[in-house]
């Protein structure tokens, strides 16, 4: 009896060994498989940098046609109401997610989009617009949760820093689309009306295409759905791969993964020191300035006599930029030393355009250092503290917690 039970105890040991083992002996999975389904969550993030920068060349056009130009706390409002209603989505994400999934949540960040674009687009006066920008706000609030939490939950993870990249550059193209699109609205009457209109398509495409594209295993298995957690992973990874996938998801979520996180645990319990660094990072990231530079460029430049246009142009392709190269460093140099070295240049950048006020430059060099100054500061924003945050809290939360630590983490974004 001893010989057979040590026997079989080598036997399972060889047996875990062996689906634990089974990526390094055959290699990673295509990243070719989960592409699709990464781009398809990054129209979140599209929709968000979009909506962040439609407001900033049509305010002006806004302002003369619903008849409160001049009125800067009703163009404020404007702007601040679509980031309330951003805390209010980011609050109930975690929850949204872990009740219905990340498929439905992320269909239920793109109605209010639509909802609200529609809105907006047809407004006849303030408070039409304001309650438009309110809807869009609460989309806007759920939509970099969900993907951020799907692209690590669904990505290999040898690419998943390269894929966290991917939001950030969708955020960054949302923005330039914004502010292409909204270059015709100065002189074009009502233009400002068909850039919200445009913003319905791809949240309508969002809200289609997540048809099609596979749960979280994460989530599935959480739910007590292995099957449907197989079939996921073998649509993300390939069949090779399920075994290990399962082994691996199995020894990560064990433990807990029936129990409902309750916010007083994220808040005072085991997990607060990790929700404090990610509530922390958040803040520093929105405290650092970086969205007036996206909401108030236009009007910044126009006053320093820039032209608007080519400024705005400049501030998308170093956004851009920053985040492209993000992209190719992150699984290279890794998050921490991306971080560091975004708020390093950001306190350079900050550093010359303080020195552009100064009497020791002469007038005529004020406005190109200023300007660098703020090109340099978005190029390192994007670099490290726009991607890092969301990417590296989603790495290191539990799967238990994840949903929901996020969302708090989030609301201090929001808030800030």
């Amino acid at each position: 009896m001893k010989l057979k039970a040590l026997l079989l105890f080598y036997v399972m040991v060889f047996y875990v060994r062996s689906l634990n083992g089974v990526s390094k002996e055959i290699g990673n999975p295509s990243w070719k498989r989960s592409f699709l389904y990464i781009l398809v969550a990054s129209l979140a993030s599209f929709l968000y940098g979009y909506h962040l920068g439609v407001i900033n060349e049509t305010l002006e056009s806004i302002s003369n046609d619903l008849h409160f130009n001049g009125n800067t706390m009703a163009e404020g409002l404007v702007v601040s109401i679509c980031l309330g209603g951003g805390f209010l989505g980011s609050t109930f994400s975690g929850l949204i997610v872990d009740r219905v999934g990340f498929r439905r949540a992320f269909q239920l960040c793109a109605l209010p989009m639509i909802i609200g674009s529609s809105m907006s687009a047809t407004a006849k006066n303030l408070w039409g617009m304001l309650l438009g920008r309110l809807f869009v706000g609460t989309g806007m609030g759920l939509g970099p949760t969900l993907a951020t939490l799907y692209v690590t939950e669904v990505s290999p993870a040898y690419v998943r820093g390269t894929y966290g990249s991917f939001t950030q550059i969708a955020t960054s193209l949302g923005l330039m689309s914004s502010l292409l699109i909204g270059f015709p609205a100065k002189e074009t009457e009502g233009w400002w009306r068909i850039c919200f209109w445009v913003s319905a398509v791809p949240a309508a495409l969002l809200a289609l295409f997540m048809e099609f594209s596979p749960e979280s295993p994460h989530w599935l298995f959480k739910k007590g759905r292995a099957a449907d957690a197989e079939a996921a992973f073998e649509k993300l990874l390939g069949g090779p791969y399920v075994k290990g996938a399962m082994a691996e998801l199995s020894k990560s979520e064990r433990g807990g993964e029936a129990e409902t996180v309750k916010l007083s645990e994220l808040l005072f319990g085991h997990h607060r020191k990790v929700v404090f660094i990610g509530s922390t990072l958040f803040a520093l990231q929105q405290l650092s300035g970086i969205n007036s530079v996206f909401f108030f460029s236009s009007t910044v430049f126009k006053s320093a006599g820039v032209s608007s246009q080519s400024a705005n142009i400049c501030v998308g392709i170093a956004n851009f930029l920053g985040s492209f190269a993000a992209l190719l460093l992150m699984d290279k140099l890794g998050r921490k030393v991306l971080l560091i070295g975004s708020f390093s240049g950001m306190i350079v950048a900050m550093g010359l355009q303080a020195a552009s006020a100064s009497s020791l430059v002469s007038s005529s060099n004020e406005v190109y250092l200023s300007v660098g100054g703020m090109l340099l500061f978005v190029l390192a924003f994007s670099v490290g503290a726009g991607p890092v945050p969301s990417l590296l809290l989603s790495e290191m939360f539990p799967g238990r917690i994840r949903a929901k630590a996020m969302s708090v983490c989030l609301a201090s974004h929001w808030s800030c």
